[in-house]
């Protein structure tokens, strides 16, 4: 079957991100967007993974729906069969090879149990995941990668929006001049990366080091609204298996490809200084 996936998101527990940021609203806007598997984003926070295991429930191998009870109503027409996949953004800020590095990392998990091993992981090494959704770790993105390796095989892991200047893992500030740099003896795990909302398939497709990772593109909203401004589309049967291995395969008869923001809109699409009338 044919359906949209938009995987990168927020919870309402994330700074800056809007209050209506919970099931009850990303199921309505999920819906209403035509969103058939949204990601829950911020599973590392313990309030917002027990709010998830309140008011979802199991659907097929990996995913989950809103529970009927919490639906809200509307006169609309919205899909009513809206699923969920477990999600969250790491913020990793660390110093290596003499530089502080500030990469932002996706991770995709088969179930609560995981993602409950990935929170007790984090917080036995002392780090803080309740004050923000997208916690910030100093941590090597490389020990996460291995991290979440050790609590599943099934886990997936993509780096966020790479050509964000000041957060990703190939960002012009703080990033990499390679994944490969990044992740160094785990690369070989980094099968797909997301292209972020200042860039679109055809800017990427001029990086060939980037040929072997599947681009994927998703909203990163910070409120309901925004879901689906960039998304992935698929053919596939439904299930946390069948969506992760049409992403790492890359095969363009289950991953048909990606909706994307308008570049131009991005934040970061164009580099210089107004006052000097310098663009590049």
């Amino acid at each position: 079957m044919k359906f949209i996936g938009d995987f990168h998101i927020h919870s309402h527990y994330s700074l800056a991100t809007s209050k209506e940021l919970r099931p009850d609203f990303l199921d309505y806007w999920a819906g209403l967007k035509g969103i058939k598997v949204v990601g829950t984003g911020d599973f590392t926070h313990p309030g917002w993974l027990k709010e998830l295991n309140e008011q979802l429930e199991s659907a097929e191998e990996g995913l989950f729906k809103l529970k009927h009870e919490f639906k809200k109503k509307s006169c609309l027409p919205v899909e009513e069969s809206v699923r969920f996949i477990l999600t969250t953004e790491v913020s990793n800020i660390y110093k290596k090879k003499g530089k502080v590095r500030k990469v932002h990392n996706i991770i995709f998990a088969p179930s609560f149990t995981i993602a409950e091993k990935i929170q007790s992981k984090l917080t036995s090494l002392g780090f803080n995941i309740s004050s923000d959704g997208r916690p910030i770790l100093g941590m090597d993105s490389r020990d996460l990668l291995e991290l979440c390796l050790d609590s599943s095989e099934d886990i997936f892991f993509v780096p966020a929006h790479i050509w964000t200047p000041w957060f990703s893992a190939l960002g012009s500030e703080s990033g990499f001049d390679s994944l490969d740099e990044c992740f160094e003896d785990l690369s070989a795990n980094i099968t797909a990366v997301e292209m972020g909302l200042s860039t679109d398939p055809p800017m990427n497709w001029m990086c060939s080091f980037l040929d072997k990772y599947t681009l994927i593109a998703n909203s990163d909203a910070h409120s309901p609204e925004k879901l689906g401004r960039n998304a992935n589309i698929f053919d596939t049967d439904l299930s946390y298996e069948n969506i992760i291995n049409s992403i790492k395969s890359g095969n363009k008869e289950s991953f048909l490809g990606t909706i994307d923001f308008f570049p131009q809109e991005g934040k970061y699409h164009f580099d210089g200084h107004r006052k000097c009338g310098i663009r590049w």
